[in-house]
């Protein structure tokens, strides 16, 4: 679904590489989580997988496609929602899904039918024909995850997905993954709620300093999981004992069941 050989990004006017030598590949099949710090590199990494940056080193295939010397193939099978909702404000949520499928040369058929059914997954038909500057974060959120899967990409990317959303949105978004990911397809996201990648990934990899440090398997694997916060914390090297303790014991106190996520959520009123 994503490979990624020896990625390599330089800002102009910075001798700093923000992604030095990045390589990893993804599955078909898996939720696949990004990790580190602000700056470490996520967003740049996300963004020349995207084609939004231009890199200096390395190879990008997505499902096969170069998306260096083959951009339009590569992004046909790929849907992205960035950290700041960026949209056209002034268009209704209707006008901006339909001219992303026209990006996407989806059918009028099918994507009437996808975003139908999208909008009662992600409660928004009360606002699907307002202009999306009326929208709250969550709604915008929505809207552009909507937009993301319009053409039923094979690699869904998300940078942040859940920054700023309330419990009932999150409950949503983590079901409609695992439904994605059930499909066949793969869901790539960086995050810095390490409480949700162990109960959602199946790999996860830690960035630090524009580095990829380690990368490993969550999915069956309970020690994993138990040792992500601490492994994250001295690979980021932000470890005092005293400061984690109070990181894991506050973890552990806000802790709730966990969402039913496969079923369909509950209703609610217009946000």
């Amino acid at each position: 679904m994503l490979k990624i050989e020896h990625l390599k990004k330089t800002y102009p006017k910075s001798d700093r590489l923000a992604v030095n030598d990045i390589s990893f590949e993804l599955n078909p099949g898996e939720i696949f989580g990004f990790l580190g710090q602000n700056g470490a590199g996520k967003s740049t990494t996300i963004k020349c997988l995207t084609g939004i940056l231009p890199f200096d080193g390395g190879t990008i295939e997505i499902c096969g496609h170069d998306i260096a010397k083959d951009p339009i193939a590569a992004k046909m099978e790929m849907g992205y929602v960035p950290d700041n909702h960026s949209v056209y404000e002034k268009l209704t949520g209707r006008e901006y899904v339909n001219y992303v499928a026209d990006l996407y040369k989806v059918s009028l058929e099918d994507r009437n039918a996808r975003l139908e059914h999208y909008l009662d997954l992600f409660r928004l038909r009360f606002a699907v024909d307002r202009q999306i500057k009326a929208y709250s974060h969550g709604m915008k959120q929505k809207i552009c995850i909507i937009a993301a899967l319009i053409h039923e990409p094979k690699l869904w990317v998300l940078d942040e997905p859940m920054m700023g959303l309330d419990p009932q949105s999150t409950a949503e978004i983590i079901a409609h993954m695992r439904e994605h990911c059930r499909k066949g397809n793969t869901v790539f996201f960086s995050s810095h709620n390490l409480d949700l990648v162990k109960k959602l990934c199946d790999r996860v990899a830690i960035i630090n300093d524009g580095q990829l440090i380690d990368m490993f398997d969550l999915k069956n694997n309970e020690a994993n999981k138990a040792n992500l916060e601490e492994r994250f914390f001295k690979i980021t090297g932000t470890y005092e004992k005293r400061l984690f303790e109070d990181y894991v014991a506050q973890e552990s106190a806000d802790m709730r069941p966990d969402l039913p996520v496969d079923e369909e959520p509950a209703a609610v009123t217009e946000e």
